[in-house]
């Protein structure tokens, strides 16, 4: 489907990224801006845009990590997105981060059974589980992640416990962050963190199921929210 043009953005954790597709090729920038996304997202995507010689209104829709990741980046990310969508009168396609790393391991690695862990402070990861799958349907056949263990926010211990099947491609900040990985020889791997590059595929099959919408329908996803404040100091 070459004449399907997809942007897609992340800013979720202390990587920024844009990435196109357009004319059947992919192009990104990637950069690490741990505090500086809400500066370098915007002329990331006008330099992205440019260089390909199109403008924001003629893309089919918008992909963006809608998290887990840090409060202030996934926050940013959506709100971005939000901004560029409504703009634009563009539809959004929500992309996981922690399978947009799943999707980096296959394309890079060709593994299709992936653990995906972030290092999400607090002696906590943000952890799932992936198997790569083919889906049959009226649309053809198409491959998608299913989620073998749900997206959370965990101890590395209940990762441990959770992940029985200790073969899996591990990719994420989390694996190297906390010694009880190292301890059970569960290493990450040379992807740690979200690119938006790795999104695009995603979206392209959620845009060719109308899994699309709207932008004011974006919803960012912190896993954590109602846990961090059960654990501040004078909280119930």
């Amino acid at each position: 489907m070459t004449d399907l043009t997809l942007l897609a953005l992340d800013t979720s954790t202390e990587a920024c990224s844009v990435a196109l597709l357009h004319k059947g090729e992919k192009t990104f920038l990637n950069e690490l801006a741990q505090r500086t996304h809400t500066k370098r997202i915007l002329p990331m995507i006008d330099e992205i845009l440019a260089n390909s010689g199109i403008r924001l209104h003629q893309v089919n829709a918008l992909a963006f990590g809608r998290g887990p990741g840090s409060f202030t980046g996934v926050r940013v990310g959506a709100g971005i997105a939000q901004g560029l969508a409504l703009g634009a009168d563009l539809p959004v396609i929500p992309v996981s981060n922690l399978t947009a790393m799943a999707q980096a391991a296959f394309e890079l690695h060709q593994v299709e059974n992936v653990a995906a862990a972030i290092d999400a402070r607090m002696n906590e990861v943000y952890f799932s589980h992936l198997k790569r799958e083919k889906v049959r349907s009226d649309l053809g056949e198409f491959f998608q992640w299913r989620e073998v263990i749900a997206e959370q926010v965990c101890p590395p211990e209940s990762v441990i416990a959770q992940l029985t099947d200790h073969s899996v491609f591990r990719v994420g900040t989390g694996w190297n962050a906390y010694p009880q990985f190292v301890e059970k020889q569960l290493i990450g791997s040379d992807i740690e963190l979200p690119n938006a590059l790795y999104m695009l595929e995603l979206a392209r099959i959620e845009w060719l199921q109308q899994k699309m919408i709207s932008a004011l329908e974006i919803e960012p996803t912190y896993l954590r929210n109602e846990v961090t404040w059960k654990k501040l100091p004078g909280r119930e």
